[in-house]
């Protein structure tokens, strides 16, 4: 199955990016050294994933934390090599709807972006402080007609890596 794998690192000079080959990774830790060849100096690095128009995963490594990964549809785990890694490594994150602090209003609507054919799976708050908060990440996710590419570019837009991102595609 056809993937892209976009490695954007943010510098205090600014994003740059690399495309991946993820073909040979085995697992989390395959991919995490994968992103680190190309910014291992970085502040942060993201990595973005889509695989045939159908799923997407987003995987974040900050300097000193463990990667933080979001898998847009559960089902890819089932389909895919890559799917089942990212949904692995996903999992292994409290589940989204484990928010005891929420009134039941908001609890309700919350119910009305969680996708219903291929839930998300994994952390939804991977980009909540570029400005996409989970509730955010999950609609876009639920959002009937969007491809994979198009959330992927509706998301570097808000964090400010849309061009790292253009670069590697039109590459």
């Amino acid at each position: 199955m056809p993937h892209f794998a976009a490695a954007l690192s943010r510098r205090p000079s600014g994003w740059s990016g690399e495309e991946l080959d993820l073909k040979d990774v085995e697992d989390l830790d395959g991919v995490v050294e994968e992103m680190r060849r190309y910014g291992d100096d970085a502040e942060l690095q993201l990595l973005f994933v889509e695989e045939d128009d159908e799923w997407f995963a987003i995987v974040r490594v900050d300097e000193d934390g463990d990667p933080r990964v979001f898998l847009s549809d559960g089902r890819a785990m089932e389909s895919s090599t890559l799917g089942a890694l990212f949904g692995e490594a996903a999992a292994v994150a409290d589940p989204p709807d484990e928010h005891d602090d929420e009134d039941e209003d908001d609890a309700d609507e919350e119910d009305d972006v969680v996708q219903t054919s291929g839930d998300p799976v994994g952390d939804p708050d991977v980009l909540s402080d570029f400005g996409i908060p989970e509730k955010r990440l999950l609609a876009l996710c639920a959002e009937e007609g969007q491809l994979p590419a198009d959330v992927i570019s509706t998301l570097c837009e808000t964090a400010g890596c849309l061009e790292a991102l253009d670069a590697l595609r039109l590459a």
